[in-house]
């Protein structure tokens, strides 16, 4: 399906990169937007965000104020003149933010990987114009991103964006969300008028990643940045590591190098991205590796066991090299990564039964 989409047109907001929308993770207090609202104002954000509605993973965190907090969004536009935005994940949530004159909606990791919510809120969305932002599913699942996008513009929503948070990952890693970069490249792609926007507070989940996470979205030749700004972040009720001051967002933007539009959708820079991310990819699956080969050194230690297992070994080597073979690879390449694999297990196996 390919999407009817039309320019963002953001009153007051100038169309160059990036695009900036910042704010803190949750709407506390009247008082906490309003300084924090106050304070990028100031430093020339035209996009104020706060978390209304907030989804949490489990119970008994803060959700948000909810239908509450939304005059003190609409006094920042009247004190500010910034346009305003909110996540929303339900009809009511869509009803209650037009009826309360919010500019933009984005629609969460969570929800967006639900059909069902997603399709809600399309139809609660049918005969109005607004811009609508999606995140990315918490999965690595672009046909559902895609999806989203697909049921929102069926409502008629042309002002369309795209919101790359990171995917979530079970093991402990330097990000909070894994950036999977190659994804929204694909997306983009895909849609080539999509404007994207990059979360880099979500895939960051620390403040110290939030500028180069910044950096490498602009190399990539995305269009705007969604960062968690509170006047006070340490204090922030949700989300504290990940959220910046107004002066340190702006100092951030300042330090931005922004190049030249690319002239392929494809740009060597583009592609060397994509092999970083996957070079990161390989050393994770690198480290499991290794750590299920120490769970069998101990066995084999356990059990008196031999640590190189020849038959097994060879079997390997075969079966990878068939492998290779049919991707298209050099199996004797793949031969010596391999053999260089097995060293590297036998070491660690080795230790392990040493000690």
């Amino acid at each position: 399906m390919e999407l009817n989409l039309e320019p963002l047109n953001l009153p007051g907001v100038e169309n160059k990169r990036p695009l900036v929308i910042a704010g803190p993770c949750s709407a506390e207090s009247e008082e906490q937007v309003m300084e924090t609202a106050l304070q990028l104002a100031k430093n020339g954000v035209k996009i104020f965000r706060a978390g209304v509605w907030k989804p949490r993973t489990k119970p008994g965190g803060f959700e948000g104020h909810g239908t509450v907090a939304l005059p003190w969004m609409k006094r920042v536009k009247e004190e500010t003149n910034m346009l305003v935005t909110t996540e929303v994940a339900t009809a009511k949530h869509v009803e209650a933010a037009l009826e309360a004159g919010i500019d933009i909606l984005w629609i969460g990791a969570r929800t967006s990987a639900n059909p069902f919510a997603v399709q809600e809120i399309a139809d609660a969305l049918k005969g109005v114009d607004i811009p609508v932002l999606i995140k990315n599913p918490v999965n690595p699942d672009l046909e559902l991103w895609v999806g989203a996008l697909e049921r929102v513009n069926g409502a008629g929503i042309k002002r369309l964006a795209a919101i790359h948070r990171g995917f979530s990952s079970y093991d402990k890693k330097i990000y909070r969300n894994l950036p999977m970069w190659q994804l929204p490249i694909e997306l983009s792609r895909r849609i080539p008028n999509l404007p994207i926007i990059c979360d880099p507070s979500h895939i960051g989940g620390r403040r110290d990643l939030i500028a180069p996470l910044c950096q490498q979205a602009m190399d990539l030749g995305m269009d705007g940045l969604i960062v968690e700004s509170h006047c006070n972040p340490d204090s922030a009720w949700s989300d504290a590591n990940q959220q910046v001051t107004p002066d340190i967002l702006d100092y951030i933007l300042n330090m931005l190098v922004i190049r030249d539009e690319i002239q392929t959708t494809e740009s060597i820079v583009a592609l060397r991205k994509q092999i970083d991310e996957i070079d990161n990819q390989i050393m994770d699956i690198l480290a499991k590796r290794m750590r299920v080969c120490r769970e069998i050194g101990h066995y084999k230690k356990e059990h008196g066991m031999t640590i190189v297992q020849t038959s097994r070994y060879s079997e390997i080597l075969d079966r990878r090299g068939a492998q290779a073979s049919l991707c298209g690879i050099n199996p004797g390449c793949v031969r010596l990564i391999f053999e260089a694999i097995h060293e590297e297990s036998v070491a660690q196996q080795v230790e392990i039964i040493n000690k």
